[in-house]
């Protein structure tokens, strides 16, 4: 399955590769033939890059899942950094199930993702009300084509695990985790967006 905002990449990809297939039967020149050949392989990066696999959370409720791919670059304030690399899925999905509060776009600058600096660039915030309390959501696009494509509008209820958008190329998903959950993962993990559990409900004594 290819996620939802891609087909405009790999549609025009491949109209180009196209071009130059016709060109290079036509007239076999070199050049033709060498962006031919690079074509194919900007449009097989696409697929997989914009590859989107179904996810199903293997555990319940109480369980809080990682919005995003990537590794754990940061733990602060209860506050998650994950950063996706090229190889991750890019779809990310709600930790909780709960109702978008709202949506809050800025844009910003081009510094890496994975810098702590990073929230100055473009990001999308969003807000979450949760049977456990409110979360927050933060996508950081990163320096190469900084494009956040959202699913979801304010006011939309999701369930834990669904899709709520994603971000072209490099780029780091940001989370907060409610007080009555405990912090599962530790800096240098790697997850999973909608499978992987970074925090667990607080047993009552």
């Amino acid at each position: 399955m290819l996620a939802k905002g891609s087909i405009p990449w790999i549609l025009t990809t491949f109209g180009i590769t196209f071009c130059f297939v016709l060109v290079t039967y036509f007239t076999a020149h070199s050049y033709a033939k060498t962006v031919l050949t690079i074509g194919i392989l900007v449009l097989a990066f696409l697929f997989i890059f914009f590859r989107d696999p179904e996810r199903y959370p293997a555990e319940g409720n109480e369980c809080m899942l990682s919005p995003a791919d990537g590794r754990i670059v940061d733990i602060r304030n209860r506050k998650l950094c994950i950063f996706m690399n090229f190889q991750n899925v890019h779809v990310n999905r709600a930790p909780l199930k709960g109702k978008v509060t709202s949506l809050e776009y800025k844009k910003g600058g081009y510094i890496p993702a994975f810098c702590k600096d990073s929230h100055r660039n473009e990001r999308q915030h969003i807000y979450m009300d949760t049977e456990y309390g409110k979360i927050e959501v933060v996508q950081i696009a990163g320096t190469i084509t900084r494009r956040i494509v959202p699913y979801i509008k304010e006011g939309d209820f999701m369930e834990r695990g669904q899709r709520i958008g994603m971000i072209r190329f490099g780029s780091r998903v940001d989370v907060t985790v409610p007080e009555s959950f405990v912090i599962e993962c530790n800096k240098g993990d790697k997850v999973y967006a909608g499978r992987t559990t970074i925090a667990r409900l607080k047993q009552k004594e």
